[in-house]
Order: structure tokens, then C-alpha cells, then sequence
């Protein structure tokens, strides 16, 4: 019998954007209630804390996308994801922005940075990706990103949301969701270029899929502890 050809660019790419965007956390509950100002002040911070340690994990699994690329020209291009989240100096970036957020809503810098106070499960989730960024191939890595489709509109309307629900939040403090909407478009375009040239047979087109699914379900189970520890718990309500 012989191997099932490989599915045509267009085919490839609406089946990404459909298994990446049925699954995406913008439906999970912690980000409705979110967008609907039904967070609690300490819910959102808890949120924010949170979200913090898988800022943190970004650039980890980005330098081992690199080291895994035996092309300058490739290394080149995604090393500017680290200098985005790491900043080229100290202060700026998005790790950066994200402490400013912390800020914003009230919480310590240092306890934020620190990470001690996430969530065991939250640890746990996020250091699942830097795993699966370890251990598949580079396609696949590159494919697990592809999550950043879906970020710009995701990251538009909490900007809306925040300003409406959560006006003890200076605006300035949300420069980390409004330098995501035009980096992610990006960022999103030149991965799934990667992705289609290089996920040249049937298998590795299911693989590059399987790795985007993984980092969807990353996602949500990150939002599934958040929830059950401050949203659903009696403490909560």
C-alpha cells in the first residue's frame, strides 16, 4: 500500500487554523468570565501571576527552536523572539511588560518574578512545553507555535475588555497585549511558512498537527488550575 501523499499548501493550512482554533483557550471559562468583567480583582491577579511562569518558559523553548535549525539564515530570523520577550537590554520586552502588568494590578514584582507563588499545576504545564519543543522535531516545534494564530484577536479583544471591565488598571499597563497584536501576526505568518515547506509528507503534516493540539491543550489545563483554585473554590465565591 502506498503512503497517502502529502495534503496540498491550502488543505495543510485550513486544517492547522481548524484544529488550532476549535480548541484555542479563548473559549475556556477563565478567559470568557475575563472578557465579561466577571473576574474578581484578586481572580484577574491570580491569573496574571500565573500566566507569568509560561512567559517565562517563551524564550526557553525558543532557544532550543534554535538549537535545533542547522540554517543561519532561520536562526536569524527566530532568534528575534527571544530579543522580544528578553529584551535586548534589561527592563525591556515582554517579560518586561508582563511585570508592569503585574504591577498594574496590584501585585509584587518581586513575588511575580520570583514564580514561588504559581500553581503547581500551572509549573507543571508549561514546563510540558519546553518539553515537547525538546523532544520533537523542528517542524513540530515550529508547529506547536502556531497557536499565535489566533493571539491577535484574542489579544484586540482583552485590550477592549480590560478598558471596559477593569478600569483600576492603568491603560498604559496593558502595552504588553497591544505589542502582541502586530508581533504575533508576524510571528504566526513566518512559522506556518516553515511549517508548509518543511512538513513535506502526510505523516509529518499529522505530526506538525499533534504538536499544535498539545500546545492548545498546554494552554487550557493552565486556565483548567486557575480556574479550579481561585475561580471555583469556595474562597471564590
Amino acid at each position: 500500500m502506498s503512503e497517502r501523499a502529502p495534503l496540498a499548501r491550502e488543505e495543510f493550512v485550513e486544517w492547522l487554523r481548524r484544529e488550532g482554533a476549535s480548541r484555542y483557550h479563548d473559549r475556556h471559562r477563565v478567559h470568557v468570565l475575563m472578557h465579561e468583567g466577571k473576574l474578581t480583582r484578586e481572580q484577574l491577579q491570580q491569573w496574571v501571576l500565573n500566566r507569568y511562569y509560561y512567559q517565562t518558559r517563551i524564550p526557553i523553548k525558543d532557544a532550543l527552536i534554535l538549537a535545533k535549525s542547522e540554517d543561519p539564515a532561520f536562526r536569524r530570523a527566530w532568534i528575534r523572539r527571544i530579543h522580544d520577550h528578553d529584551g535586548e537590554t534589561a527592563g525591556e520586552g515582554g517579560l518586561a511588560l508582563w511585570l508592569r502588568l503585574a504591577e498594574g494590578v496590584g501585585l509584587s514584582r518581586t513575588e511575580v518574578e520570583s514564580t514561588a507563588s504559581v500553581l503547581p499545576g500551572v509549573k507543571f504545564a508549561c514546563d510540558a512545553y519546553v518539553t515537547l519543543v525538546r523532544e520533537r522535531s523542528l517542524v513540530e516545534a515550529v508547529a506547536s507555535s502556531l497557536t499565535e494564530f489566533f493571539a491577535p484577536d484574542l489579544m484586540s479583544r482583552r485590550i477592549l475588555a480590560w478598558e471596559k471591565h477593569y478600569p483600576w488598571v492603568n491603560a498604559e499597563m496593558l502595552a504588553y497585549f497591544r505589542a502582541r497584536v502586530p508581533r504575533a501576526r508576524v510571528d504566526s505568518a513566518e512559522a506556518i511558512e516553515f511549517v508548509v515547506a518543511h512538513a513535506t509528507s502526510y505523516e509529518l503534516q499529522e505530526r506538525c498537527v499533534a504538536a499544535l493540539i498539545r500546545k492548545t491543550e498546554i494552554l487550557w489545563h493552565l486556565l483548567d488550575c486557575v480556574e479550579a483554585a481561585y475561580v471555583r473554590s469556595p474562597e471564590a465565591t
